[in-house]
């Protein structure tokens, strides 16, 4: 038995997920102890947020800042929820840069700081090996899919960004859709909401037949896996775009744009049940505009699987990682090679 306390922070900026699980000795049973989001303050998110436009220098600084931040936060919710022993620290970090093609990926969240300040084994920076190794760095949640949730012929996960994963010919293949979150959030939070609640701002909206159409027709769509999606994604090929309607007329096209091509996707998959996680999965109007397009069962678990599902992966990523186990797939990623990776942080 091993008791592992994995951390996500997504693009969305929605808040850091915690999620404590106790693994079986096989990894293939799990039970979660603990789970919660502690939402990012004002002040957090604004540097989370502008990080991406900081020099190395500030970057740097920013890495450090927010592992202790990260350790404050871990040590909050040990002493909250009483939890056992934990054994190991599993920390996604927040991403600033991913441009796998050019060799860079950046996810902040000092592992050495978070080991320090907490006193327990900390796995870290699971994106950059693969990169080295000639992959996208992304996504790396398939394993988690195919060890923890292998009952579903798809995994869907809607955060900031839509990714899938499945089985075909024998291999997982996944990769990012599309954005999602990250720009359903960004406009229902110019109209004064943190998100679109149900997809119900977006239903107020009317689709835009000419702005769908050039959204389906991005270069991105039609490319083959691996693939992966960051913010440069958004902030060079969809903001310039966007931001020349009104808010409702975005969500409600965005919406009916993210939907299809999810749907376009699942189909492709030939899955007959996926399992639907992450914020996304609270937008009706979202699900139903994906249902319309794909003839696949979309089963939404219960909250906490759709809440802290990668959190709960990358809890096991950490574990395969001290002991020497793959936790990345080469058919997902496009690396050379299938690989262990994550930098170990002992306190």
């Amino acid at each position: 038995m091993s008791v592992v306390l994995g951390l996500m922070s997504g693009t969305s900026l929605d808040g850091l997920d915690l999620c404590c699980v106790r693994f079986a000795d096989n990894h293939n049973d799990f039970q979660i102890l603990a789970a919660q989001t502690v939402p990012y303050s004002p002040e957090w998110k604004s540097k989370l947020e502008n990080a991406f436009f900081g020099t190395t220098t500030e970057v740097h600084a920013l890495d450090k800042e927010y592992g202790v931040f990260l350790a404050e936060q871990i040590t909050d919710f040990i002493n909250t929820h009483s939890l056992p022993p934990i054994d190991l620290i599993a920390s996604h970090g927040h991403t600033v840069f991913h441009q796998p093609d050019r060799g860079i990926t950046k996810q902040i969240g000092s592992g050495e700081e978070i080991a320090k300040h907490t006193g327990i084994q900390v796995v870290y920076d699971f994106r950059t090996q693969d990169v080295v190794l000639g992959g996208q760095g992304a996504p790396l949640v398939p394993i988690g899919d195919v060890i923890l949730l292998n009952a579903y012929d798809a995994c869907l996960n809607l955060g900031g960004f839509a990714n899938v994963s499945f089985d075909m010919q024998n291999s997982r293949i996944a990769y990012d859709i599309g954005a999602c979150n990250l720009i359903l959030n960004h406009f229902a939070q110019k109209l004064g909401y943190e998100y679109d609640d149900q997809g119900l701002l977006a239903q107020k909206g009317t689709c835009d037949e000419s702005l769908l159409n050039e959204l389906n027709t991005i270069d991105y769509y039609e490319f083959n896996p691996p693939k992966s999606l960051a913010r440069e994604f958004a902030e060079s090929q969809l903001l310039p775009l966007l931001l020349n309607y009104d808010e409702k007329t975005v969500l409600h096209t965005y919406t009916k744009h993210i939907g299809f091509q999810i749907g376009v996707s699942l189909t492709k998959s030939k899955a007959v049940k996926c399992l639907v996680t992450g914020g996304g999965t609270y937008n009706r109007f979202l699900i139903d505009q994906i249902q319309k397009h794909t003839s696949c069962f979309l089963e939404i678990p219960d909250h906490t699987i759709v809440d802290y599902k990668e959190a709960l992966v990358f809890a096991l990523l950490g574990l395969l990682r001290t002991e020497n186990k793959i936790n990345v797939l080469s058919s997902v990623t496009g690396a050379n090679h299938d690989h262990s990776s994550g930098r170990i942080a002992k306190p």
